[in-house]
């Protein structure tokens, strides 16, 4: 790069969008002006996938550039060492400033709701997440306390034991917060228009504190700016709802699997499909005018960046960390039901001299942090080696993902994944392996193995996009289903290869 500007790295990141929905936005359904101009711009990776469907695993896995067996978060429940190498970590060593915005993730939520992500990486922290209680819900009770009663009806997560004696005054405001729901029934619904004006809501919270980083700060600087929406409960303002084109809003695939069922599916919370149990139009359209709000909250980031003179020496990722079933083969959610809309995400990644378009090859979320590298021209993090005979040790690299900065400056895809791994372990419903199972995605076929007996699936994805009819039982598949399956079986084998580093003195040494 040979700007004087000062670099900028943004990692503008939702929860819950499934690629799958926002191609679907803009056939129609929603203007979204301000992501057709970022994917104008940059790059889109149409075949992007999470490591591990459900928050904190996804997200270590693209803080540290490593799978879920590296880094250790194979599931929520758990927390992020911070002794693994994060990016933030490196970029900030190097002299970087660094702030996060909105949700990490990286300490599991019931443990804390004032939790410290300084030893991550981050010299400023702003942090709200799924629970909603915490800094937004008491910048509102500060800042506007009309709406103070009807923010804390939307805190959904009351079980957090940090609720039961809450803040310096030790409330009780779980009481308080099941009172506010009384007033306000429609926020314990999966689906809702949030009961107060925008500029309130958590969204705009998050992006009113990035902006005012980026706009004070100087030299280098990385802000990770991550929102809790479109995760359910679908709950976007008011005044976004209307701009949802209903009539463009596409039907669920149809459940297939129940009449092909495997014993996965066989489970109990199984029998009931969810677009027969909800209005699945109206939380699809509360789903998409999420997206809307998101847009527009993209479009103010942006302005930040060019006021402040950063927009065109600025690397610009945006992701989200998994993906939302949304009703499609009647299921809501995601975790180890690994359709499409569950583990492909989007991606688009711009950069000053990048060749804007489309990109097929198959890409994950480790994938980011080897782009954070590359582009800030940071030193990877590494473990030293045992080599007998020398009083030196050897250095192996342990990120799993690869830089997509070839792609996105040269349209070059370098080292080209022939197939991703993406892993569930125990989920909210089942803490067993019942609720386990494995993928291996290639660039046509999705081969998934449910363990404990749970069964398998394999889909041609060419002639069958939907998913509906599994081909794992048919003869004429049996030898690409034994390919695939000695393919998973290796991937999983050799997923958290070299090794994890939390406590590594030296590869292969005494």
């Amino acid at each position: 790069m040979t700007s004087t500007q000062p670099r900028t790295i943004v990692l503008f990141m939702v929860d819950q969008l499934a690629a799958k929905w926002l191609e679907a936005a803009h056939r129609g359904i929603v203007d979204l002006p301000s992501f057709e101009a970022l994917e104008a711009e940059g790059v889109t990776f149409q075949n992007a996938f999470t490591t591990n469907p459900v928050c904190s695993p996804s997200r270590a896995s693209l803080a540290t550039g490593m799978s879920p067996s590296a880094h250790g978060v194979g599931e929520c429940g758990y927390d992020l060492d911070p002794t693994v190498p994060t990016f933030m970590q490196a970029l900030q060593s190097d002299g970087w400033r660094t702030g996060a915005f909105g949700k990490l993730h990286f300490i599991t939520q019931l443990e804390t709701l004032s939790p410290d992500y300084r030893p991550y990486g981050f010299d400023v922290v702003c942090n709200t997440e799924d629970a909603r209680a915490g800094s937004w819900l008491d910048w509102v009770k500060t800042h506007h306390p009309d709406h103070y009663e009807a923010a804390l009806s939307t805190v959904w997560m009351t079980m957090a034991p940090d609720l039961l004696s809450y803040g310096l005054e030790e409330e009780d405001l779980q009481a308080r917060i099941l009172e506010a729901q009384k007033q306000h029934p429609e926020s314990t619904q999966n689906a809702y228009e949030l009961p107060f004006p925008a500029e309130v809501s958590q969204t705009a919270w998050i992006t009113d504190r990035a902006s005012e980083f980026l706009s004070d700060v100087s030299g280098d600087v990385f802000a990770q700016i991550s929102y809790v929406q479109p995760h359910n409960p679908f709950a976007p303002p008011a005044e976004f709802v209307h701009r949802v084109n209903v009539e463009a809003i596409p039907e669920p695939t149809r459940a297939a699997w129940k009449n092909d069922s495997i014993p996965y599916y066989e489970q109990a919370r199984y029998d009931t499909l969810t677009y027969e149990d909800a209005d699945w139009k109206r939380e699809r359209q509360l789903y998409f005018a999420d997206l809307a709000h998101l847009d527009h909250e993209l479009g103010k980031i942006r302005d930040v960046l060019r006021e402040a003179k950063r927009i065109e020496n600025t690397l610009f990722v945006f992701t989200s960390d998994h993906g939302e079933m949304l009703h499609d083969q009647g299921l809501l959610g995601k975790w180890e039901r690994h359709y499409d809309p569950c583990i492909r995400v989007p991606l688009i990644v711009s950069a000053p001299g990048a060749v804007h378009g489309t990109r097929t090859e198959l890409t994950e979320l480790t994938d980011v942090a080897a782009t954070i590298y590359d582009w800030a021209d940071a030193a990877e993090p590494t473990l030293p080696v045992w080599q007998p005979g020398t009083p030196e040790p050897g250095y192996q690299k342990i990120l799993h993902g690869s830089s997509l900065l070839p792609s996105v400056l040269e349209n070059a895809a370098d080292d080209v994944r022939d197939a991703v791994l993406i892993q569930s372990n125990n989920s909210h419903f089942e803490a067993s392996p019942r609720s386990w199972a494995r993928t291996v995605r290639t660039d046509r076929y999705r081969y998934t193995r449910h363990l404990s007996g749970g069964g398998e699936q394999l889909f041609d994805l060419r002639e069958d996009p939907d998913e509906q009819t599994n081909l794992a039982s048919r003869i004429e598949y049996a030898e690409l289903r034994e390919q695939l399956l000695t393919k998973l079986a290796e991937m999983t084998a050799q997923d958290g290869y070299p090794t994890s580093p939390r406590g590594a003195y030296q590869l292969g040494s005494w």
